[in-house]
């Protein structure tokens, strides 16, 4: 059984941290900055119910966004499209179809059936799920780039977000912390 290629973490991956810089900020220094900020920020004012809820909401989203005819066909069509504006036609709809979906499982009984309401979950859970939700929102919006466009970024941001055993790792690692985390 062949391992996938999980060395984001070599030294030559790594030099990205040297040509960081706020005089001249590059896109991995905006992703590393949003994820921090968000996970503390974010994660911390919503709780560990909600950040619950809202994953489940971020699957239900990727599967109608990944599953829609519609993107590919309108792309195809399109000979005058450009990357960018896939980008945003597919991070907007993901993101629209996230906000409904939020919307209507905080007014259904889905949210108490979920998280168990009146359980709150211990407070290092908020952290984790912080951790995983954020890493899977930005591995779930590079995932709507060209492979192309991804090599703007360092090999560092690449494979901890971008790459396929990444995206499999953001996916599936939420799943695991619903299920053996404790309520």
């Amino acid at each position: 059984m062949k391992f996938p290629n999980v060395d984001f973490l070599k030294p030559e991956n790594l030099d990205f941290l040297n040509g960081l810089s706020l005089t001249s900020p590059s896109w991995d220094l905006f992703i590393l900055l949003f994820f921090i900020i968000a996970v503390f920020i974010y994660g911390f004012s919503l709780g560990r119910n909600r950040i619950v809820v809202i994953l489940v909401a971020i699957y239900m989203a990727l599967a109608v966004v990944n599953t829609a005819p519609f993107i590919d066909d309108w792309v195809k069509k399109a000979e005058s499209i450009e990357v960018g504006q896939i980008f945003v036609f597919k991070l907007g709809f993901f993101l629209l179809t996230f906000a409904l979906l939020f919307f209507l499982f905080g007014r259904s009984s889905l949210l108490h059936s979920i998280t168990g309401h009146e359980r709150r979950g211990a407070w290092w859970q908020v952290p984790i799920f912080s951790v995983l939700h954020i890493g899977l929102l930005l591995s779930i919006a590079l995932s709507f780039l060209p492979a192309d466009s991804l090599l703007v970024l360092s090999p560092f941001t690449r494979e901890l977000f971008a790459s396929d055993i990444a995206r499999f790792i953001w996916i599936t690692a939420p799943i695991g912390a619903m299920i053996i985390l404790p309520e």
